[in-house]
């Protein structure tokens, strides 16, 4: 029988639900506690999938839970990510993993010094058409990467979602909100990042909710909302990320690579799916055939999708076969805090004008094919 790791989650809110859906998929994880600071809000995200609910204090004691999953707002991931490593428990995190370098750094350190893990999301990277991009780039197919685009571009979170407010304040922002899924697709699709250059723009100092049910509410904007930032690769490659919400409408791709013989052409890095395409010297662009990867087939219905491939835990459950197996974890701290580092030298970058050197580095995670994505289902 498989060994299995108990996962327990602190933070119930709607991405609660997101892992404890799909963490049955997966062989070496089993939740089994939840936990909030406000334990009717525990006691009925726990009735609702069959898991005990305890006390946060309680699920830190709890000898059946191994990994700490921290789904908590931004602002307190290092206050508890921290927390839970003092305990003498591995941490998953939701992105980002901190909002400072020193907080990751920190987090590093105590992992390291009680020999315990560090990981966190996105895991989006590990879903069927990154894989499959990784796999041309890695085979040569478009030569050697020297280029890119990555754009991240809408009109902000208070059309849609109910309390925006925090998307709008310091630690909120598209780079820290949606620079995860980008920067991170990037490690793993060309490597490291060396050093950042950005300018940054707030459109408007506020905004108004056009959603229920506070609709008509103002919000007061204290943190930019575009930033155009360069990224300069140790590979030598320079790749422009563009990430903002002041845009009601626009034309470019989500994420486009470009090498020495060709290019590729990404979906949202955002989700596990979606079509692939890449042009050689022909610069045609023709739509790869999707392969056997189990984390490309569609298996959640949405609002405006009928139906998308969702695998979110798949970076959980890595993690706990890492453990197990005493091998790399995809999404390791080091990688996550790469991620942060980078994020947090646009907004620098933005702000100051000038050139921002990234300190650390980090390796590209090893690919996830088909046969090794199986291997995590149960």
């Amino acid at each position: 029988m498989d060994r299995q790791l108990g996962a327990g989650i602190i933070g119930c809110g709607n991405i609660s639900t997101t892992y404890l859906k799909l963490a049955p998929l997966f062989r070496h994880i089993e939740m089994r506690a939840v936990a909030d600071i406000d334990m009717a809000v525990a006691q009925a995200r726990g009735a609702e999938f069959g898991v005990p609910a305890q006390s946060v204090k309680d699920l830190l004691k709890n000898p059946a839970v191994d990994i700490v999953v921290n789904l908590t707002v931004p602002a307190v991931h290092y206050k508890v990510s921290k927390q839970i490593l003092l305990a003498g428990k591995h941490v998953y995190s939701e992105k980002p993993l901190t909002l400072t370098t020193a907080e990751a750094r920190d987090l590093e350190r105590i992992a390291k010094k009680k020999k315990l893990q560090v990981a966190g999301a996105p895991d989006t990277f590990l879903g069927g058409s990154q894989q499959l991009a990784r796999k041309a780039i890695d085979d040569g197919d478009i030569g050697k990467v020297i280029s890119g685009t990555a754009h991240i571009l809408s009109h902000g979170m208070e059309h849609w979602h109910p309390n925006p407010d925090f998307f709008f304040k310091p630690g909120g922002g598209p780079i820290l909100d949606m620079g995860p899924y980008y920067i991170a697709s990037l490690i793993n699709l060309v490597g490291p990042v060396k050093r950042v250059a950005a300018l940054q723009v707030t459109a408007r100092k506020e905004r108004v909710i056009s959603s229920a049910p506070r609709k008509g509410e103002k919000i007061k904007v204290t943190t930019p909302t575009t930033y155009h930032a360069l990224l300069h690769f140790a590979n030598g490659a320079a790749i422009t990320l563009s990430a903002s919400w002041d845009i009601y409408a626009h034309r470019h791709p989500n994420l486009e690579i470009y090498g020495t013989n060709g290019a590729i052409f990404l979906p949202d890095p955002n989700f596990f799916g979606g079509d692939v395409q890449l042009a050689g010297t022909d610069a045609t662009p023709k739509t790869l055939t999707m392969w056997d990867h189990p984390f490309a087939t569609p298996n959640w219905d949405g609002e405006t999708r009928l139906q998308w491939a969702n695998y979110r835990a798949a970076g959980l459950a890595d993690m706990a076969e890492g453990i197990i197996k005493r091998r790399d974890i995809r999404c390791s701290i080091s990688r996550m805090a790469h991620v942060v580092e980078v994020m947090t030298a646009i907004m620098a970058a933005g702000k100051s004008g000038k050139y921002v050197e990234i300190k650390s580095t980090c390796t590209r995670p090893k690919p996830l094919g088909p046969a090794e994505a199986r291997a995590l289902l149960r």
